[in-house]
């Protein structure tokens, strides 16, 4: 029951400015087991924070509020399986070689081989399901915009439900619908645009409840991976 989102805008912005929305999309998501954010820093590199303590239980993310940005990913996390609540389970995971920021939402069902292999190698850190995804896309990345095609290729690799989100340093942000229980919505707050999964709530609840100002409300398609332009203007991507 994990929530999550990805927003840009054309010029910085603090992290604060949607701090808001991560309070209430947790607080009525249900989640609150951990939460996470990855954004790219002034000069130009992933920066990530991650605490196993409830969004609005971390003292950290208040120093975190005056952090500027133009791409920012945020994950608030309610585990399957509360036996995950450890910080290596604790999203979004930063590839090592600092390439890409990846969370997931939902419950990848066919990973037992992948899991098994990527153990033997060291590689395995947890017990949750999404970072058997995260090595899945270390192995699989290749810079040059086929995100997108990988978001897809993993989750019919592994099936379940799955909802994606990926940042990359140049400020490249996508988010994948493929969470049945829970719709994906774009919409933009001000100046700045965001993708972000919806309460698991099946109908728009979530601009009621966690977003009320937002504007340009969308419906993401299952199956589709939506992009943020530089001005935060959503796009579907190849």
């Amino acid at each position: 029951m994990c929530e999550h989102f990805v927003a840009r805008a054309a010029e910085p912005f603090p992290l604060g400015e949607l701090w808001p929305l991560a309070e209430r999309l947790e607080r009525y998501g249900l989640a609150g087991f951990g939460w996470g954010a990855a954004w790219v820093g002034s000069g130009g590199r992933l920066e990530g924070h991650r605490s196993t303590l409830a969004f609005r239980d971390d003292p950290g993310r208040d120093a975190l509020a005056r952090e500027e940005t133009t791409s920012l990913l945020v994950h608030l996390r309610r585990p399957s399986k509360l036996s995950t609540l450890a910080m290596p389970d604790t999203q979004p995971f930063l590839d090592p070689d600092a390439r890409f920021a990846f969370s997931h939402n939902g419950d990848l069902r066919e990973i037992r081989s992948w899991r098994e292999r990527y153990k033997a190698d060291g590689r395995i850190h947890g017990r949750a399901d999404s970072e058997v995804g995260q090595r899945w896309l270390e192995d699989g990345w290749s810079p040059g915009g086929h995100a997108p095609r990988l978001l897809r290729e993993l989750h019919e690799c592994m099936r379940g439900s799955a909802n994606f989100a990926l940042l990359e340093p140049d400020g490249s942000a996508y988010h994948y619908a493929g969470n049945p229980e829970n719709p994906v919505f774009s919409f933009r707050l001000g100046p700045i645009g965001l993708v972000s999964t919806g309460l698991y709530s099946i109908d728009r609840s979530v601009f009621r409840l966690a977003a009320p100002s937002a504007t340009e409300r969308r419906l993401v398609r299952p199956g589709r991976v939506v992009g943020l332009d530089r001005d935060g203007t959503p796009s579907p991507a190849s």
